[in-house]
């Protein structure tokens, strides 16, 4: 259970004050972090059940379909996609069949309250010492991240019952009492999903031999008499099957994140995969159960509980994505000895929980490999790698602090909002920057899908009457050159294909270059130039949204030239709407010109001699040269551009304050350093 700090009362009525407003402060956060978690809640039912009965719920048709178990004579494995134990038919067959009329608005609801419930079993069971807001605020917070997680929402959109055994291990460590009750819970818990037996050695090493004995007891009680009620069933699963191999989909399927499923994305089969994933799994179950029992020792025994079934996950042979919220749970560990360290591995842990494959990792083929196993990987790290600290280290509750500039006085008295985020002078995790700016570009590129105006053939209706519109303002101010400089490119090949070179090569090669120079050599300056960066990208992607506009080369009767992508088909109603890589109709404001205005800007500020200044406001210029002879955008996107780019200039002043000033010698950047900390042994 988490330990409530509680503080005395203060000595004077000054003191009174300032303790009642903390309070009043930290119950409001309180509300509002539970109003999140309601919303949450609620988002997650209505799109269970707004979506079609066809497509919600699907795996409840193993129970219910016409060839469910429900409607089946026979054995369960003779049904549809059945691939649970013989004890879990056994059970909850008749409670299915009880609740078949009402069973989407039962099911979604049952499983909301039982994540409701793991979420405040788990928020009790932080290593102490915990402090009062961190008991207070921890289990909203949880429950939020657990509506978020992709088991839970597949859970309720599918209709698993993959949360029941998380929740009967936590209820068993850590809600009921005496070592027999807890193990006859986990115990309940492997005969519903087998690997569940791992946490009986944990167990039996930190000391709570009866509770291992008593989950050992009852796993076999409950298997024997599923094996009585249901003997073929039991020997289809436990000998044909070998433990539920094989059941359900092809184990190579990318749901299926476990090794043998990883082996068998990377073409290994026959004898070699089978004796390499025994083998492997072998390893990670020493390691991982030995690292567990070493964190129960130390107090963690909710981290301790999460590594053990980041193990489960890894040796399983078949483990699908409903069933990996043992991986969230590891975001307890704390891992770094610095503050700007400590928010990597939980950060990372919810990205991955949380977001799809394909936004932590770039569409690279020779990325595949990783990008299929991501949550395999994050699991294999909790359980064998991340070092995460000991509640005896002395950087456990205080780690290295971070590094402030002095205050810069404004002349505005409530300038900045947020000083903290301005001040820092040491450099950011790194392995969190790349996640981060990773991440954040995906969800750039998904916004620019997206803001189509609508359906594919009016998302062309509205971008290419917004065309006209711009046109006419350009025309109005004399400023459509876009034609006469199109043409007059074209007849110059050489000059054609600098522009086009240009275009396409330095759009993220300089930003990254800038960014990567100033991260090694002027932390401070990074974080202010990176911020300005990211507010004028997330104020660009309202632009997109609201005015989809279509680019010169994608207007019909314009007459210019798409010297980039070649000729299009006018004829087609959905060209140019979406291709493989962006959305054409993105194009208000321009970031092709509002990054390289940043760059030319950031280089201007920050460089030391006046050559370079110059260079880099050279990138600018060729960039609108560019993107206007290429026919890919309008002067006035170049326009709205550079007004968000200023917007973002001034919204990280008002937020952050002017960059500090305090003048540093160029850092010198060792490996050490670079290295994140959960690549680090802890102490």
């Amino acid at each position: 259970m988490a330990n409530v700090e509680h503080g005395g009362r203060a000595g004077n009525a000054f003191g009174a004050g300032t303790v009642d407003t903390a309070r009043e402060r930290l119950r409001a956060l309180r509300i509002g972090l539970w109003l999140i978690a309601v919303v949450l809640a609620v988002r997650q039912v209505a799109v269970v059940l707004s979506t079609p009965k066809a497509e919600r719920l699907t795996d409840l048709e193993t129970w219910v379909g016409p060839n469910g178990v429900l409607h089946v004579k026979g054995s369960l494995y003779d049904s549809t996609q059945f691939t649970g134990t013989p004890f879990g038919g056994l059970v909850l067959k008749p409670f299915t069949r009880a609740a078949e009329q009402a069973l989407g608005w039962g099911w979604t609801f049952g499983t909301l309250s039982l994540v409701v419930a793991l979420g405040l079993v788990a928020a009790r069971a932080l290593p102490q010492p915990v402090s009062r807001r961190t008991s207070l605020l921890a289990a909203p917070v949880a429950v939020s991240l657990l509506m978020l997680s992709l088991p839970v929402r597949n859970t309720l959109y599918l209709g698993q019952t993959s949360v029941i055994p998380v929740l009967l291990v936590l209820l068993g460590c850590f809600a009921v009492r005496g070592e027999r009750a807890g193990g006859v819970l986990i115990g309940l818990a492997a005969a519903l999903q087998p690997t569940v037996l791992l946490f009986a050695p944990l167990l039996w090493f930190t000391g709570r031999r009866r509770a291992a004995g008593s989950t050992g007891v009852t796993f076999a009680a409950l298997t024997a008499l599923a094996w009585a009620a249901m003997p073929h069933d039991s020997n289809t699963y436990w000998v044909h099957h070998l433990a539920g191999v094989g059941l359900g989909k092809d184990a190579d399927d990318l749901t299926n994140q476990s090794l043998h499923g990883a082996l068998l994305r990377l073409g290994l089969n026959g004898p070699l995969e089978i004796g390499l994933f025994l083998l492997l799994g072998a390893a990670v179950a020493a390691v991982g159960l030995r690292r567990a029992v070493r964190y129960a020792k130390d107090g963690q025994l909710l981290l301790a509980v999460a590594v053990t079934g980041c193990v489960a996950v890894a040796v399983s042979p078949t483990t699908w994505q409903h069933q990996l919220l043992w991986v969230l749970l590891a975001v307890v560990g704390r891992v770094g000895r610095k503050t700007s360290d400590r928010f990597m591995w939980p950060v990372a842990v919810v990205l991955v929980m949380t977001l799809p494959a394909k936004m932590m990792l770039p569409n690279m083929a020779a990325l595949y490999p990783l990008r299929d196993n991501v949550t395999l990987l994050a699991a294999l790290a909790a359980a064998t790698v991340v070092p995460f600290l000991s509640r005896t280290s002395e950087y456990y509750r205080r780690p290295i602090p971070t590094d402030y500039a002095q205050p810069i006085p404004t002349r505005w008295k409530h300038v900045p909002l947020l000083p903290f985020l301005g001040r820092v002078l040491t450099r950011p995790n790194l392995l969190l920057e790349l996640l981060l700016i990773r991440v954040g570009y995906s969800a750039y590129q998904q916004v620019r899908l997206a803001a189509t105006g609508g359906t594919n053939a009016g998302g062309r209706a509205v971008a290419e009457h917004h065309g006209d519109q711009i046109l006419a303002i350009e025309r109005f101010l004399r400023l459509d050159i876009e034609h006469w400089a199109n043409h007059a490119v074209v007849k110059v090949g050489w000059l054609r294909d600098f522009f086009d070179f240009y275009y396409e090569s330095f759009h993220f090669v300089v930003p990254l270059t800038v960014l990567g120079v100033l991260y090694a050599r002027r932390p401070a300056d990074y974080r202010w130039a990176r911020s300005a960066l990211g507010f004028a990208t997330l104020i660009a992607l309202v632009g997109f949204w609201l005015y989809p506009l279509a680019p010169p080369r994608l207007m019909p009767g314009l007459g210019i030239i798409d010297t980039v992508h070649g000729v299009q088909d006018f004829s087609k109603p959905d060209y140019g709407t979406l291709t493989a890589l962006t959305n054409q109709y993105a194009a208000m404001p321009s970031l092709h010109f509002g990054w390289s205005l940043w760059c030319g800007l950031v280089i201007a500020v920050l460089a030391p001699k006046w050559w370079m200044k110059a260079l880099g406001l050279l990138h600018p210029l060729f960039t609108v040269s560019a993107i206007v002879a290429t026919g890919n955008h309008w002067i006035l996107d170049a326009v709205g551009g550079a007004a968000v780019v200023a917007a973002g200039f001034g919204l990280t002043y008002l937020l952050q304050g002017p960059r500090p000033r305090t003048l540093m010698k160029p850092v010198e950047v060792s490996t050490q350093e670079l290295v994140p900390a959960a690549g680090r042994t802890p102490s």
